[in-house]
């Protein structure tokens, strides 16, 4: 595990979790969920570390989304990194993805004290009129689908799918021992919609390998099955694991 600043606590069990909410006694929250496969997570961690220097009234948390799986669900996080601000157990924001002008504004939003001057903008100024929504999502969707070598677009979490294929192929992946990042496609429509159309492919669950389709159960299970998946794994330069004997 990456460790924190000074200034942000690294919660490392729900113990932890509860202990820290308690002590702070009111204040504005703010929780960075995150992993280490994820690479918009090591740039936002520098950003969120930053922040934590120039909101003292905030208290700074960083989560490891998938060690700590109980923490992230209660908060509805589909994908990482995403952050939520929270005072008194009322969520007054999430911000999903590598979005630093956003959460800065948050912060302003909802801090009780006034941010201490910055010496460096943490990321470049939003521009006053917004860019088309669909190069906005084209570009998002790119970088979703390349945020871990293996990515799995599915209806709920691993921890909780929403549908029957979502649990199978969960199942089949646990089984091979492979490491995924997930996004939870029914926490965000605008993705769910978007992502029919970016990998024409209409039904979830999908699996991309290096940012590049493989399919959806049905193809990763004959895959599976043939023994061409470790192949595809092999050529995509990820590590194929060994199987699950379980």
């Amino acid at each position: 595990m990456a460790a924190a600043s000074n200034m942000v606590r690294e919660i490392t069990s729900v113990e932890d979790f509860e202990q820290f909410i308690t002590t702070s006694n009111g204040s504005v929250i703010a929780l960075n969920f995150w992993a280490p496969w994820a690479a918009p997570c090591a740039q936002m961690n520098v950003v969120f570390e930053e922040l934590s220097t120039r909101y003292p009234s905030v208290k700074f948390a960083k989560i490891e989304a998938e060690e700590l799986a109980d923490i992230s669900e209660s908060f509805d996080v589909s994908a990482v990194p995403f952050f939520v601000i929270l005072k008194s157990n009322k969520v007054l924001a999430r911000i999903s993805g590598g979005n630093a002008p956003e959460l800065t504004a948050a912060l302003n939003q909802y801090s009780s004290a006034t941010s201490l001057p910055p010496a460096q903008p943490v990321a470049p100024p939003v521009p006053a009129s917004a860019p088309q929504v669909e190069e906005d999502l084209e570009t998002r969707l790119g970088n979703l689908v390349k945020a871990a070598p293996v990515m799995l677009f599915m209806k709920g979490t691993p921890a909780a799918p929403q549908c029957g294929f979502s649990r199978t192929l969960v199942g089949l992946l646990r089984e091979r021992g492979v490491r995924y990042g997930f996004f939870n496609i029914l926490a965000d429509d605008e993705v769910r919609q978007g992502l029919k159309e970016y990998s024409d492919w209409p039904t979830f669950p999908q699996v991309y390998v290096k940012g590049e389709l493989v399919g959806g159960l049905d193809i990763v299970r004959e895959m599976i099955d043939n023994g061409e998946w470790d192949d595809v794994l092999k050529d995509a330069g990820v590590e194929a694991p060994v199987a699950s004997s379980a």
